[in-house]
């Protein structure tokens, strides 16, 4: 079954022959004899999903762990190749272990939720790059220069620059770039300002406490901006301090009813 075929007949110099193997666990039914002919074509086909998963390498992903995922996409192109349908093994085996390194990539490695398409802009932008710094003079490109390589819009080029740095994102403790006395990223990010919701409210009420009767608005004015005691309002106006209570009581829940409608 591991015999070698002619070179011009393989892209691979190493397929093996598992035509006749293929056939036979197609006509097999489900048990042990059919799962024990699926690992042996799996054995026979493993160097070339490893060659598959070399061409990944140096991507941040370690070298064992791509054989690993490689060797899932093997398995279930064994599992899932009909040799009845025409193409041979390897035509349909190909995509398949490629696609499942792809999307490990794609599923675990990337820092950041990016939109598949702005992923695959981003490994055209980052192939484009290795292949104009190849140059004696080493500069790296501009987007024109990329977009002219590539056949990309100048947009698209700029997306998939901007997604290169998606790939492992800075925690945010991490030190701002020439600060020295600990200053992260964390301390760049704003806050909600605690005043601004007051500020709103307050512009709300204005024209409801100008519209008050004299006294209660002279009674707001002391109790919350002079910030004067109810028993000290009650003897400046000649009030019980129960009376003044309940006209405080009384007026805030009125003022509050009224801009609450208004904001309805």
């Amino acid at each position: 079954m591991t015999s070698v075929r002619a070179r011009s007949r393989h892209p691979h110099d190493d397929a093996p022959d598992t035509v006749a193997a293929f056939h036979r666990i197609s006509a097999l039914p489900d048990g042990p004899a059919k799962e024990a002919l699926r690992e042996e074509v799996v054995r026979a086909w493993m160097p070339m999903a490893e060659r598959l998963a070399l061409r990944f390498r140096n991507r941040g992903e370690a070298t064992e762990d791509l054989r690993q995922v490689a060797m899932v996409g093997l398995v279930k192109a064994v599992r899932g190749y009909d040799p009845e349908r025409g193409p041979a093994f390897e035509s349909y085996a190909v995509p398949t272990v490629v696609g499942e390194v792809k999307r490990h990539f794609r599923d675990h490695l990337w820092g950041l939720h990016v939109p598949r398409r702005v992923q695959e802009l981003r490994n055209r932008v980052r192939t484009a790059l290795q292949e104009l710094t190849r140059t004696p003079d080493d500069r790296t490109p501009g987007a024109a220069e990329i977009a002219a390589h590539t056949g990309m819009s100048e947009e698209d080029v700029r997306v998939g620059l901007e997604a290169l740095g998606s790939f492992a994102p800075l925690s945010l403790d991490a030190e701002l770039r020439g600060a020295d006395d600990g200053y992260a990223l964390v301390d760049t990010l704003g806050s909600t300002e605690p005043s601004y919701e007051r500020v709103v409210q307050r512009e709300s009420l204005r024209p409801r406490l100008r519209a008050l009767a004299e006294r209660e608005r002279e009674i707001l004015y002391l109790r919350f901006f002079c910030d004067e005691t109810q028993s000290r309002i009650a003897d400046r106006m000649g009030l019980s301090q129960m009376h003044v209570s309940r006209l405080i009581s009384r007026t805030c829940a009125r003022l509050g009813e009224e801009a609450g409608a208004d904001a309805a």
